[in-house]
């Protein structure tokens, strides 16, 4: 099934233009100037017919209205005081060290149970390239070099085939083809035809064809620091995507929150592409959550340190809602400040975009943004008809949902269980494909080790170990058959 989302026609109100003549047509003028957006006809006259009618096509194609709200608003956003920030009240986190066996067992079991009725879906977000790693495909084709060369999407669908096998064993159903976990993927206009193409050649991975939907965010113009349209070409306006909070507006132009409320789907487990330990349609996760009762959300990870490049959680104002502050909003004291009780970070709850929401909670927030029209407004380089200027984008984050949310909860995973970040090139300092790597191989070593199992490596283990295939163990259970008694020579993948 595939979707895209598409921009209003006509001169943003849905009205019908003719094609242009000499000169542009005038009602579009009009409402240009209604916006002060009318230069993007100032090279009007220097341009064949075919550009004139590209031109006009384009700013057709924009919500005129909606964009000018959008520039307005988070233009004057802009450096207004925002509610003093206090640390996550411990009610609202479930710690590691504080979680009993029990609570997992029943999360694992009560998570399983909603998977088997069809209740959980996954949404992935994936509309960005892997231009930092040194390629123009999309991040999920990205292979990190694992043994089995598998990518990030392959790695991901085999997770969700194990969940589903999973779930119909554990409710006695037999075959796991009784089980189905609808996948939703936002692409972006940059990775919308690769990464389909890619799904159709690897054959969905294993997966129905008809489980997995694709479609795409939008993108927003690209603007002077006075909120005027930068010019890409003197026919074409700049454009990005609109951030991967563009999720929330993207599923509901596209009609998807209805179509998951066909299917029955009452949770969504959303995530982003570039971590290849993410626990995709996780259990336990999902039992935690059904069984707080919570509209939404979020896995989280110790901060390593004051000063890591990572959003973190805080209450915004005396009782109010949780959300996340981006590392460079955070001021160095409070990033070092210390729990005189706990001896730890007082804003330690780092985000790392992994989420779970309630369908209804999904519905309430895309009207909600969509009626704020706030974005985050990022000074970047953008392609300008005389190379390049600096310019503004505008984007939403994913985690924009959590001011909207009557509830939120936290549930603290362990980094090196499940996270592991291919965000830079190898050469970098962190977040490479060989670290994760390395994080893949560690964790499946421990799994292997401790189902039995022995290694044996010609280089430091430190520096290799094996991989465990998704489709024989989700997180590390059911290895024992498999392992026990028997001797592997790392680096290889173990599978079936």
């Amino acid at each position: 099934m595939v979707v895209s989302v598409d921009g209003n026609a006509g001169g943003g109100d849905g009205s019908a233009l003719p094609p242009p003549t000499s000169s542009p047509p005038q009602a579009l003028v009009e409402r240009l100037k209604d916006y002060g957006q009318e230069h993007v006809f100032a090279l009007w006259d220097e341009l064949s017919p075919q550009e004139r009618l590209l031109l006009v096509n384009d700013i057709q194609s924009l919500d005129l209205s909606r964009t000018d709200r959008i520039i307005r608003c988070s233009l004057r956003s802009q450096g207004l005081p925002v509610a003093a920030i206090e640390p996550v009240p411990e009610s609202c986190v479930s710690s590691v060290e504080e979680r009993t066996m029990e609570e997992r067992e029943r999360w694992w079991k009560m998570g399983l149970k909603a998977i088997s009725e069809g209740k959980l879906a996954v949404l992935l977000l994936s509309g960005g390239q892997g231009t930092r790693l040194g390629s123009s495909d999309p991040k999920g084709c990205f292979n990190i070099g694992l043994p089995s060369g598998k990518s990030l999407f392959q790695l991901q669908a085999e997770r969700i085939l194990c969940v589903q096998k999973l779930a119909a064993q554990a409710m006695n159903e037999g075959s796991a083809g009784s089980v189905t976990i609808h996948w939703y993927i936002m692409t972006s206009p940059f990775t919308d035809d690769t990464t389909r193409k890619f799904f159709e050649s690897h054959k969905y991975f294993g997966l129905e064809a008809d489980q997995v939907t694709f479609f795409q965010q939008g993108t927003r113009p690209c603007i002077s620091k006075d909120g005027r349209y930068i010019m890409e070409t003197p026919f074409k306006v700049a454009k990005s995507p609109d951030g991967n909070g563009g999720v929330y507006s993207a599923l509901k132009s596209s009609r998807l929150l209805e179509d998951m409320a066909t299917r029955g789907i009452k949770y969504v487990d959303c995530y982003g592409v570039d971590n290849a330990l993410v626990r995709v349609a996780d259990p336990t996760f999902l039992g935690y959550f059904i069984d707080k009762g919570v509209a939404a959300a979020a896995k989280v990870v110790r901060k390593a340190y004051p000063q890591e490049k990572v959003g973190v959680f805080v209450r915004r104002g005396k009782g109010g809602p949780l959300t996340v502050v981006e590392y460079s909003e955070l001021d160095s004291s409070l990033a070092s400040a210390i729990n005189q009780q706990t001896g730890r970070l007082r804003f330690c709850w780092s985000n790392v975009c992994l989420h779970m929401f309630t369908l209804d909670f999904l519905s309430q927030v895309a009207d909600g943004l969509e009626k704020d029209s706030i974005y985050h407004v990022a000074e970047k380089k953008i392609p300008f008809i005389h190379g390049h200027t600096v310019g503004l984008k505008l984007e939403q984050f994913v985690f924009d949902a959590f001011p909207y949310a009557p509830s939120t909860a936290l549930f603290e995973v362990l980094r090196e269980e499940e996270f592991a970040p291919v965000k830079n090139a190898n050469g970098s300092n962190y977040d490479t494909p060989d670290s994760a790597r390395l994080l893949v191989l560690r964790l499946h070593s421990r799994w292997v080790v401790a189902a039995g199992g022995f290694l044996t490596h010609s280089v430091p283990l430190y520096a290799t170990g094996v991989e465990v295939s998704p489709l024989c163990s989700y997180a590390g259970e059911n290895l024992e058959s498999i392992c026990r008694g028997r001797t592997f020579h790392a680096p290889c993948e173990i599978a079936f």
